[in-house]
């Protein structure tokens, strides 16, 4: 027997996570953090319930381990719930991906902490019952604990029949794809997770580098029915906004991630810097996760392209603009709403569903002038979403915020492969005519790539929802 049960991201963009089982051993690939639309659901009786509160079909003690493709939240967040579980084996990752998954598991554990506060605060108030948050940072930190290295290219055993090998996926500092070789009762399988696959071409990170072989393969498709705008058209739109905006003295709030994305822009903004396209404005990096992140892109240089190389080691991506403040505490991030300097915050989640970005939002979205940029996905159900939608009026932790600041939406600054590049990714493997399984999309543009795919290669990918379950042998 071997088959793959797809936990997550599967109709959606959130949550990522597939169970390898054979008769002898379970693996997991990926366990991330469920945001917007797909983290709610309704129990039996009709109350809204939050998926991430529950580890589902997964039993943390019949795992031999867990692999991962990237330290990004939708695919690690959950981490802490298998440690808070009793989990205690191995969890692999790329040297850069297990520096950046102690990151962000930090800041989500205070976020989940602070969070639970709050809402007990209320909860108090009304005479209910304290709630518990998800987990803390006491299972966050076990977590880090059992991280393994795996560097790219070297084939690794991971469990009993399992085998993986890591492949540069170019979306984060640290990303792969992973060919997972699986035996059981003399059967063997190549089984090829992509992964979220970023653009060829893309400042400080390398460019992709698919497999070759796979008779089954979960490819991705985030933009299955779109291509990226040019980087630089993104580039030179956003500094004119902040160059507009902090003229106007008003604010440019631009949520994040605090891996990948927070680089990037740190990146264009030095160099729009050095060329004298921007003044020295004020930025305001709010985002500990996100300075923890910069560190370990610092600290893996081997892993940049040329052009990062060539930026001074990416040591600038700190000290390259004079005016950058990075900004540590609760406090300090609290006082930059209390002054209405103009200025430029960089701040996470980057789906605007939690973190300090939040709070920066919800003290400026009402104020005319205020410019709010919009620079990643937003999954569905997202206050992301909703605000590069158009709404007019959005809710904050239960308060109504109107929305009068100016939101830009810009898709040049994606860490995501466009259509074209998600179309061509699996070409070396499709000679061995492998089996397609679509997943990390919502339906429109999976069901779009799936058209594509079968153009191109004559292949009906498949579309599989959260819980089917893939056999490949019997």
């Amino acid at each position: 027997m071997i088959q793959v049960r797809v936990l997550g991201a599967a109709g959606g963009v959130t949550g990522s996570a597939y169970l390898v089982e054979t008769s002898q051993t379970k693996v997991l690939v990926d366990l991330g953090m469920f945001q917007g639309r797909d983290a709610r659901s309704t129990n039996g009786n009709g109350e809204r319930v939050d998926v991430n509160a529950s580890l589902g079909a997964i039993d943390p003690r019949a795992l031999a381990a867990v692999v991962l493709t990237h330290a990004h939240l939708d695919h690690t967040g959950r981490l802490p719930m298998l440690t808070r579980a009793g989990y205690n084996g191995p969890i692999f990752a790329t040297p850069a991906s297990g520096d950046l998954t102690e990151a962000v598991l930090r800041d989500s554990a205070g976020i989940q902490e602070q969070d639970t506060q709050r809402e007990n605060r209320k909860r108090e108030r009304a005479g209910l019952d304290p709630l518990e948050p998800i987990y803390t940072k006491q299972d966050a930190e076990a977590v880090y604990q059992l991280i393994k290295d795996v560097p790219y290219a070297k084939e690794a055993q991971v469990a009993p029949g399992v085998k993986i090998r890591y492949y540069e996926a170019g979306h984060i500092l640290g990303s792969a794809s992973i060919a997972m070789s699986v035996s059981d009762a003399g059967v063997t399988k190549k089984i090829v997770f992509s992964g979220d696959i970023g653009p060829r071409d893309a400042p400080i990170l390398r460019d992709p580098e698919p497999p070759s072989e796979a008779d089954l393969v979960f490819l991705e498709s985030t933009y299955g029915d779109k291509e990226h705008p040019g980087t630089s058209a993104s580039v030179e739109r956003l500094i004119r906004i902040v160059r507009d905006t902090i003229f106007n003295k008003q604010r440019v709030i631009i949520p994040a991630f605090a891996i990948g994305r927070t680089q990037l822009l740190l990146y264009h903004l030095i160099c729009a810097h050095e060329a004298g396209e921007l003044a020295d404005v004020p930025v305001y990096l709010d985002s500990p996760a996100a300075k923890r992140a910069t560190e370990v892109y610092m600290k893996h240089t081997n892993l940049h392209d040329v052009e990062a190389t060539r930026l001074a080691r990416c040591q600038r991506l700190v000290d390259g603009l004079k005016s950058l403040r990075l900004i540590e505490t609760a406090n300090e991030s609290r006082a930059l709403n209390e002054s209405w300097d103009p200025c430029v915050i960089i701040a996470g989640s980057g789906m605007c569903e939690g973190g300090r970005i939040v709070h920066h939002l919800r003290h400026n979205l009402w104020r005319r002038g205020t410019a709010v940029v919009l620079v990643g996905y937003m999954a569905e159900g997202t206050l992301g979403r909703k605000l590069a939608d158009g709404a007019e009026q959005v809710y904050i932790f239960n308060d109504p915020i109107a929305v009068r600041a100016d939101i830009h939406k810009l898709d040049g600054f994606s860490a995501h492969a466009g259509r074209s590049e998600l179309l061509a990714w699996p070409e070396k493997m499709m000679r061995g005519r492998p089996r397609l399984v679509l997943t990390h999309g919502e339906d429109g543009p999976r069901a779009a790539l799936a058209a594509g795919l079968k153009d191109r290669y004559g292949v009906t990918a498949e579309l599989p929802m959260r819980g089917d379950v893939i056999h490949l042998a019997p």
